[in-house]
This record gives C-alpha cells, structure tokens and sequence, in this order.
C-alpha cells in the first residue's frame, strides 16, 4: 500500500560563529542571535541549488552550496539540510579551494569504532541527526580559512510514493539570508507520460512567484524551476531579511490508459500498478479507540472530532462499530452494524458523549474488535465480496489487564489469522511505537504516528481517507515461472484507491525477447486478472533516447526497494532469520553506497591540519535524542524519582525510589577531591497527594557544580543558567547552542537534553520531559544520566556517586508475588539481606518520547540497607 506523502527536501542553510567560552552578558547572547538573521560576520554564502531528477518515480536529488569566508579570520559555517525519512544519503562531500573530500559508506559498528577513537582524541564533528514529523536532519560545521571557499554537497535517492492519486515532492527552503544565485530544479522523466505537473510555494505572492517560477510538460518530460532574483528574496524592498522561508511542492502524476507499466533496463525489472474506474470494495471497519485518562483534554476533542468528520465519508454499503478500552471495554453495538443515515447520526451521538477514564487495556480491547469481525464473518452479517480492517488509536503503553507487549502481540496474531490488516495510530510521543509497528506489520498493517498538533484531528481524518477506498484485495503479481530473481514483496492484502504497488527484481535472461506480468486480484463485483505484455527491444530503443535518465536507475531502485523491505521484515525476526535479513540489507546498503540503519558516512576533513571524523547516521521512528556516547550510563535517576544503578558485572541493575516533600533538595553527587556536585530538587504534581504512597513526584531542578573550575549550571524545565566566575548566561530549552571553554563543553539540543561533559572523564545528559500545558496532574519534569564518571574519585558519595565504585549483590531465593509478573527474591548487598521485587524502569537518555525498558531489582523503604546510612542523610539546604 503507497499510504503517505513522502518530502522532497527541506533545506536550512546558515552560516554561525560558535560560542568559544561564555558570553558575558546576556546582551551579548542576544547579539549573537540576531547575527542568524542576515549574512554572518563575513560568510559570503552566494550559491544555493536543489537538483533534482526524477525517473520512474526514483528521485535522485543533489544539494549544493557554496561559500567564501571574506573576512581576516577563520570562521565557522554550518550546512543544515532536512530530507525525508525515506530517503537513503548515498554521497556527501567538502570541496575546500579545490580539494574535495569524499564520504564513504561503512558498517555502522566500524564507523562507530572510527568516531570513538576520535573522540578520545579530541578531534570530532558530529553530524547531528533528528526526526520529525516526515524528515531527518543533516548537519555538518566546518572552519574555513580567511579568503577560502567551500562547496557541501549531499546527494540522497528515494522512491516516491504515491498518495491520494498524486507524487509529492515538498521542498521546505529556509536559506536565512539572502542568496546572489538560489535555485530549485526538477527534471521528471515518466515513461507513461506525465498527465498533471504543478507547483506551488507558500512563502511568495503569485505575482512574485510567476516571474520566478517556470513549469512545463509534455509527453513523458516534465521541468520546473525557481529562480528568485536577490530583490525577490527581500522580505521587504529595502530589508536584508530573505523571504525565503517556507514550502515550495511539486506534484505530479501519469498517465494512466493502462492499469500496469512494466520498465526494464540491463537486466533489472520494476512494474507499476494502479488500476482506475474499478467500483469500491465494500469494507467493515472496527475503530478501537484509547479512552483512558491520558486521553484527557485536547487529544480527546481531537479524536472526537476526527471520527465525527470520519462518519462523514463512511459509505452507505459499508459496516462499522466503536469500541473504546481504558481499564475496561466499552461497544457501540453487539455486532458490526451497516452505515445507514439512521445508525450514522446515532454514531455521532455516540462520538460526541465519549469521556476519558481510567487505565489502558490495549489487550482487551483489540481482541474484543478482533472477535466483532470474525464473527460477522462467519455469521454472514456483511457482504461476501467486503473487506475488514481494525484500526486502533492509543496514546500510551497497556498498563492494565494483559500488559506485556510480547503476549498482547502473539493474542493479536493468533486472533487475526492473518485474515484482515491492523492499522495502529500512536497518538503523540509518550508511547512504544516500535511495539505498535511491529504488530501492525505482522498482521499485514503499517503503524503511524499521531503528532500532538493543532492538526491532530486532520491527521486522524486524513490517515482513514487512505484506506477508505479498497478497490482490489488479495493481489498477487504474478511472473514467467524461472524468469525471475530477487523478486520484491508481490504479494497484497489491499490495493486502495489513489496509491500504487510497485514489484522489482532481476531477470534470469537479460536477452529475452518478450516480457509478461499479471496482476491478480478480488474486486467488488468479481475476480480480476491485468495483463502487461513487453517487447524488449521496443522498450530499450525507447528508454536509450532519454537524457533524463540518471544511470542504472532501475538497478537502485530495485537495490533500495529491497533494502527498505528486509528491513521492515527484520522488525519482526529472530535469532537467523534475523541475522540473515541484517547481512543481506547491510550488503545492499554496502554496494549501492546506501546510508541506511545499518551503516554510516564517514567523512574525513582538515581541521587544524589535523584528520576529524564526521558520522551521517540514519535515525529510526522512535528516536528524538540527539546525544550518542559510546559508553553505556550505569547510574541514572528518572521519573518518580526512579534511581537505576546498572551493574554491568552481574548483567543486572538494582533500582529504587526517595519519597520526600516537594521541595526537598537531594545530593546526588559529591566529589571533595575533583569539587563535582550535583543536587536535585524535588516538584510534585499539580494536585498533589497527603499520601507518600500515591503522591509522584519528581525532578524539576538540577544545580551542577565545579567549585574549582569556578562554574555552575542551574537546570529547570523552563531555563539553562550558566555561570562563570562573575558572568551569567542564560538559555531556553527552545535553543540549540554549544558552549566551550577550556576542559568544559555544555550542549542544548532543543527540547530535548543538555550534554555537559567535563574532559573526556565526566559526562552528564539531563533529560527534559515536557508534558501537555493544560494536563490537570503532570508537570515537565527532569531526568539525570551519569554517562561517563570515571574521572571522579574514590571519595564521591551521594545517591548516584556512592555507587561510582564496584559493589557486588546475590540473589537468591525468587519466588511469585501477588503479582506473577514482579517475583520476590532475598537479595544481599553491603551485609544486609533484604526482601527485593523484580520490575522495570525506563532508560529516556537516547529516545525522550519511548524509552528503552531496563529490567531491575527494586529496594523497598527508600532505598534502606542499599543506601549508606538513610535517605534522610542526603537532604542539603540548596542547588549549590
């Protein structure tokens, strides 16, 4: 299924002076912000161009900027490009007076190894990555020399999906400052003729944007190009500001007079396939909606609101219930009922009385909507020729009923059968996406996320408009028996209205003279059967003629559609089937000079007459975080406040809470010998409770300390305070800055964690977790991870410092609990024997939204017989 709109390129392009010891003042800071809005101190940057080709849908797109340092000095300049989640990097380069220097795509274990022997010399530039919403962020800084000039280019390929009947290519441009000679070109080469072709940008007038843009097709060609005069970028006649700053998209589609188009070049193969004019398949739907109390609020009237405007494009020959789950499950109706207007309005009736509530039994409720459809099936309560689907919407982990992801996926499996596909929706970040994928995968879905945004409700109505149209079910593409090699998924258990299958591989014959393809399917009235037929010779005379063509086209786009596969397969694998699907992706990736999640570019750069290192890493789904160490934090604190100590001898981790007053500061670290502290103070929730047992409470402030360096941070969920000596900066959590001073680099990623790292011995990340403003209970709190510490000495004590030095604990004796899942055991540490509970806690230093669940043994009564002394003993008066 081509279920989304997939971006062309985002690009940010700025030029930055970095921030070499503290500011003095914070007019200075915010003289240093205001030099982002036009040229900066001298960095001419004079040439900015988007290239892109496209071929057969297959997108080969090359970024390219050039810059010339005019002042006295060496100056810092930044390349900062955001692409689609779904495109692979292939090639990135510097070009500094004439000299390139190439990137090269390596195992990401080896490139790991390459970075870390950096950073323990002291000479890396990391090329920070992020995720949004549908783009990953690239960016790479370089200190060029007084008169010297730089070229970036990055080079990334993709396949273009198509949704809702059209190709998107969404370029968001954001230069900063105005560009002598800025471009945007696309070159669009379809072979079954291009029917539509239109572009558009939101951040210039029509009158504006007519004399700068041109567009035009015919036949199978189609270009566009944008050329904004330096006058056209001026936000306003007389202003230095650019204008510059926002989308510009290209859509596009072909042809369709035939349902299927078959392309073959030097032996490899893709087939296209998206059939118009066949009726709707009817379809049952069961919507299993999260009502719990995390619902509360704006997500809540989002999703109402979304199912109201659903209810809207239901069909009248289509079947449909609600099915709503907090700690328990509620339905619309006993059984699947048709969309008449008479059952619609009491639907709406039904949406609009819905209430959040209680606790979260994802369990429960899936398999209720599992067994409602099953039923209707077997009972014949729906048409023979209709199709089902379930489509769940949560926004949080099952806390309640069956809550271990592994049953919950193996319940759902088993239920479904493989008859219907699973379509789960995760509503914001505080949830295990990966958990939601990977059911949905294995019961023929895909998961999507769910951004808590003004137009939540928009992506909620706009994801079921995706799957609202079946036109075929159960499609197979079929080939000549032994004429094939390689062959991509073939196989479908939906083809919706408005997207597109697409098939590759590679022939056993390159010489044949004749090609045949069958696409099979079930429609709404009766079984289908197209046919492709191909001569050969025909289609390479055709194809040889085109200049647009970029290479091997079809050979990558086979090469990246595979990639792309084996790598949703392996989600889901184990043990070899897992290793096999890895070593056969990382190949690929290898070969065709793909920067996928298995490997990395390594780019090596002057700086200083000395080699550094620069890693292109490729983010996940789940991840946000922006901070990668080598080393693995064993001591952290985090949530109620949770302290996880993580002893790696035993492969095992001991955990446990400090209930104490909102209010109350803690020391979590004390040096005397390096001068190192770290305090903590306590926040509770908005209602807070009089009981200790039910009350949670949790980090809102940090004071980090070194009294011989003669610095200290203040950290609080609205503000970073640095100071130094005498001098005082401040910083939001809105900021993405990095400030250095001799043995000192402190690192804001916005909106996410503070990186302060003291030399190569002592590292901490503070993490910052934000939750919705107007939530009735929780407040944005802090997490503290101690990452590197083996600078510190023998003498640190505290809640973490103490345990900075081997200790040693045995279990034994565990037995079941009240609880099965959480067993007791007999635990003994520092000669007390203590009675300990198996549980979990989450480690948020990598990914903020998800988490990653550490397993550990939890000590009762605040830590007692863990701790030296008491938990009282580590109350002190202040931060500092």
């Amino acid at each position: 299924m081509a279920s989304a709109q997939w971006p062309c390129l985002i690009l940010a392009l700025f030029s930055v002076l970095v921030a070499s010891g503290f500011p003095r003042s914070h007019a200075r800071l915010l003289e240093k912000r205001s030099l982002l809005e036009g040229e900066v101190n001298g960095i001419d940057v004079y040439s900015t161009k988007i290239s892109c080709k496209v071929t057969s849908r297959f997108a080969h797109n090359v970024v390219t900027t050039r810059a010339v340092n005019r002042a006295d000095t060496a100056k810092e300049v930044s390349f900062d490009v955001e692409l689609p989640k779904t495109a692979f990097i292939t090639n990135f380069t510097l070009t500094i007076d004439g000299v390139t220097y190439p990137g090269n795509v390596k195992e990401k274990e080896v490139a790991k190894k390459q970075y870390e022997k950096a950073v323990s010399q002291g000479k890396t530039a990391g090329l920070v990555k992020a995720s949004g919403r549908k783009l990953e962020k690239f960016t790479v800084s370089v200190n060029v020399a007084a008169g010297s000039k730089i070229t970036f280019e990055l080079t990334y390929e993709e396949l273009l999906k198509r949704h809702k009947g059209k190709y998107e290519m969404y370029l968001k441009v954001q230069p900063k400052q105005l560009v002598k000679h800025f471009e945007i070109e696309a070159d669009i080469f379809e072979p079954q003729g291009i029917s539509t072709l239109d572009a558009e940008a939101s951040f210039i007038t029509n009158d504006l944007l007519g004399s700068a843009l041109t567009k035009s097709f015919s036949g199978k060609k189609g270009h566009v190009s944008f050329k904004p005069s330096l006058d056209q970028q001026r936000s306003c006649p007389t202003c230095t500001e650019s204008l510059l700053n926002g989308d510009f998209t290209i859509t596009y589609d072909v042809n369709r007079e035939s349902p299927a188009n078959v392309q073959i070049v030097n032996g490899y193969f893709v087939h296209f396939f998206a059939p118009q004019g066949l009726p709707t398949v009817p379809k049952n739907v069961v919507f299993v909606i999260d009502i719990s109390g995390s619902m509360h609020g704006r997500k809540m009237e989002q999703t109402k609101d979304a199912l109201l405007k659903i209810l809207d494009d239901v069909k009248e020959e289509d079947y449909l219930n609600f099915i709503l789950f907090s700690g328990d499950v509620i339905t619309w109706k006993d059984n699947l009922v048709q969309a008449t207007p008479e059952n619609i309005q009491e639907a709406r009736t039904f949406v609009r009385n819905i209430q959040d509530q209680g606790m979260t039994n994802i369990n429960d409720g899936l398999l209720r909507g599992i067994s409602m459809l099953n039923k209707a099936r077997e009972e014949h309560r729906v048409p023979e020729r209709s199709t089902s689907i379930i489509i769940m919407l949560t926004d949080g982990d099952a806390n309640t009923g069956e809550s271990r992801p592994p049953k919950i996926q193996e319940n759902v499996r088993n239920a479904i059968g493989g008859k219907f596909p699973l379509y789960n929706l995760g509503f914001g970040d505080n949830l295990n996406f990966n958990f939601l994928e990977s059911m949905a995968l294995e019961n023929h879905g895909i998961a999507r996320r769910i951004y808590e945004d003004s137009d939540a409700n928009l992506q909620l109505q706009g994801f079921y408009e995706e799957v609202a149209n079946p036109l075929l079910t159960s499609v197979e593409v079929e080939y000549p028996e032994n004429a094939i090699l390689d062959l991509t998924k073939n196989t479908y258990q939906h083809f919706y209205d408005g997207s597109e299958i697409v098939v590759a591989g590679r022939l056993v014959d390159k010489d044949m003279n004749n090609f045949k393809a069958d696409v099979k399917g079930h429609g709404a009235i009766n079984d289908l059967t197209f046919t492709e037929e191909v001569d050969m010779m025909e289609m390479e005379k055709a194809l040889q003629k085109q200049d647009y063509i970029f290479g091997n086209y079809i050979e990558r786009l086979w090469a990246y559609l595979t990639i792309e596969q084996l790598l949703e397969k392996r989600k889901n694998a184990l043990g070899d089937e897992k290793e096999n699907l890895t070593a056969q992706a990382l190949d690929l990736s290898l070969k065709y000079h793909f920067v996928t999640p298995l490997t990395s570019m390594v780019v090596t750069k002057p700086e200083d007459n000395e080699n550094q290192m620069a890693i292109a890493d490729k983010p996940g789904e789940g991840g946000h975080g922006d901070y990668q160490s080598p080393l693995t934090p064993y001591y952290y604190v985090d949530g109620d406040p949770h302290f996880i100590i993580q002893v790696p001898e035993k492969d095992d981790a001991i955990c446990f809470n400090i209930d104490e007053e909102p209010g109350t500061v803690l020391s979590l670290i004390e040096d005397p010998i390096t001068g190192f502290t770290v305090n903590g103070q306590i926040i509770g929730d908005k209602r807070g409770s009089p009981n200790s047992e039910t009350r949670k409470t949790y980090f809102g402030k940090l004071g980090i300390a070194n009294t011989q360096m003669d610095f200290w941070i203040e950290v609080t969920t609205e503000k970073i305070t640095l100071w130094n000596a005498a001098a005082q900066s401040t910083f939001s959590w809105l900021d993405t800055v990095t400030v250095t001073q001799d043995g000192l680099s402190v690192t804001i990623n916005r909106k996410k964690n503070i990186v302060v790292s003291f030399g190569d011995g002592v590292t901490f990340v503070v993490v910052l977790h934000q939750v919705w403003k107007k939530h009735p209970v929780h407040q944005d709190f802090l997490g503290f991870y101690v990452v590197d510490s083996h600078r510190m000495s023998a003498q640190t004590h505290g809640l973490l410092g103490q345990f900075f030095h081997p200790f040693d604990f045995k279990v034994s004796d565990i037995h079941s609990g009240s609880d099965p899942a959480k067993p007791h055991a007999t635990m003994v540490v520092k000669n007390h024997r203590l009675t300990v509970t198996r549980g979990s806690q989450k480690d948020y230093r990598k990914d903020v939204s998800i988490g990653t669940k550490v397993d550990c043994w939890f000590v009762h009564n605040n830590g007692q017989g863990l701790i030296d002394g008491v938990h009282s003993d580590y109350i002190v008066p202040d931060l500092f």
